[in-house]
């Protein structure tokens, strides 16, 4: 299975574009590197690869078709902010189950304790809430994970313990795999290779 976006270009309404005739592809096995400074766009390179937003010009396709519009995506994306990603009236059981249903040894694996499952959004820690959202998005019907520097919101300690989950697991499922970063020291510890936005980026 193929993620390609074509020629992607976006701005907001008529302010000056943010991307420019971008072009890039990751297989299923891949772990890419997508860095840059901030303000370059990767965020909103992330949102439009996942079918969250539509570029101005361009196309994304999986495997040479459009994006599904209905249903489960197979290309999930992770937030850097996880309050901006779960709906805070939900119980974290219910923002958990919203595409699948987890296993035990998956819940483990991501230290989410069983006790946080009856708690609301407010009575967690933003690192808390960030291994729910990593989890959600672990469904077997996934095939590409676009992580925006999804591991800013945790200790140094849980950053090497959720990636080195996070690389077996696209491992052992043949999963594409998009580190969107600024730090490239995290990018080449992670990564199979390496693309710098501003270099695509036809600004």
């Amino acid at each position: 299975m193929l993620l390609e976006a074509k020629n992607i270009s976006y701005r907001y309404q008529n302010g000056p574009w943010i991307l420019k005739d971008v072009t890039l592809s990751v297989g299923e096995g891949e772990r890419v590197g997508l860095v840059g400074p901030s303000g370059y766009g990767k965020s909103t390179l992330s949102k439009i690869l996942a079918g969250y937003i539509k570029p101005a010009a361009g196309e994304v396709l999986l495997d040479g078709k459009e994006l599904p519009a209905e249903g489960y995506s197979p290309i999930q994306l992770i937030y850097q902010h996880p309050e901006k990603a779960i709906n805070p009236l939900w119980r974290m059981k219910d923002i958990l189950h919203e595409g699948w249903v987890p296993d035990q040894c998956t819940l483990n694996a991501m230290g989410i304790e069983q006790g946080w499952l009856e708690r609301w959004p407010a009575e967690l820690s933003g690192g808390e809430m960030q291994r729910f959202c990593i989890a959600r998005v672990l469904g077997p019907q996934t095939r590409f994970l676009i992580a925006d520097e999804m591991s800013t919101m945790l200790d140094v300690i849980t950053q090497a313990q959720i990636w080195e989950l996070m690389i077996r697991i696209v491992e052992e499922r043949c999963m594409g795999l998009i580190v969107v970063t600024h730090n490239e020291a995290l990018a080449q510890k992670v990564c199979t290779r390496i693309i710098s936005l501003p270099e695509l980026n036809k600004l």
